[in-house]
């Protein structure tokens, strides 16, 4: 079983690097890094009404940590995917070392819809989103969201821009700007995610 050492994991990310899966490779990574960083303004994230009505119409309810693998099988599961095995097991490890957290949208016993990422220091670093029943990607957003506040994390990495995250805040901003936010992220005292 290959895994990224969890030493590298944490000096890159540190770094504003990050690794994706080749997608004809079921082993080989390669390493990113962006110039025009993704963000999602912790305190300025708009999560829409229709959402919130729907989590309350629903009954669903979210969790964390509960079936991170369910959440990485969910996040892997589509046409092409960057999540190959060396991601995979990599991000798997981590959650057994207390590094990597997912957060799940259940209803009744289904699993429906989450996220996964990396947490350092006050920085959490969301991995990848899915859902198998609509707008659950935009629930477990909007309860990652009140999580990371109330845990008083000071940056939410979405690593690049698009327009589903746009419509929530997400913003862009310079390698410069972004490394200098990193900085005082990880030199906070552990916040822990959970």
């Amino acid at each position: 079983m290959q895994v990224i050492h969890p030493d590298l994991i944490v000096e890159a990310y540190s770094e504003g690097y990050f690794p994706m899966g080749e997608e004809d490779s079921d082993t080989e990574v390669a390493w990113y890094s962006a110039r025009k960083r993704g963000i999602m303004p912790i305190n300025e994230v708009h999560i829409p009404k229709r959402v919130l009505r729907r989590i309350r119409s629903k009954n669903y309810t979210c969790q964390i940590n509960t079936d991170f693998e369910g959440v990485i099988a969910g996040c892997a599961s589509r046409e092409t995917t960057w999540i190959n095995d060396t991601i995979h097991n990599t991000f798997v490890y981590l959650h057994q070392v207390g590094l990597a957290h997912s957060v799940e949208v259940w209803q009744d016993d289904k699993l429906c819809g989450g996220l996964y990422g990396l947490s350092l220091g006050g920085a959490y670093f969301a991995e990848s989103i899915f859902q198998n029943e609509p707008e659950c990607m935009k629930i477990a957003l909007h309860f990652c969201h009140e999580h990371l506040i109330k845990q008083g994390f000071l940056i939410w990495d979405v690593q690049f821009s698009n327009p589903f995250l746009e419509q929530f805040g997400c913003k862009e901003i310079s390698e410069k700007e972004y490394k200098k936010v990193l900085k005082e992220a990880l030199e906070m005292h552990e916040t822990g995610f959970v």
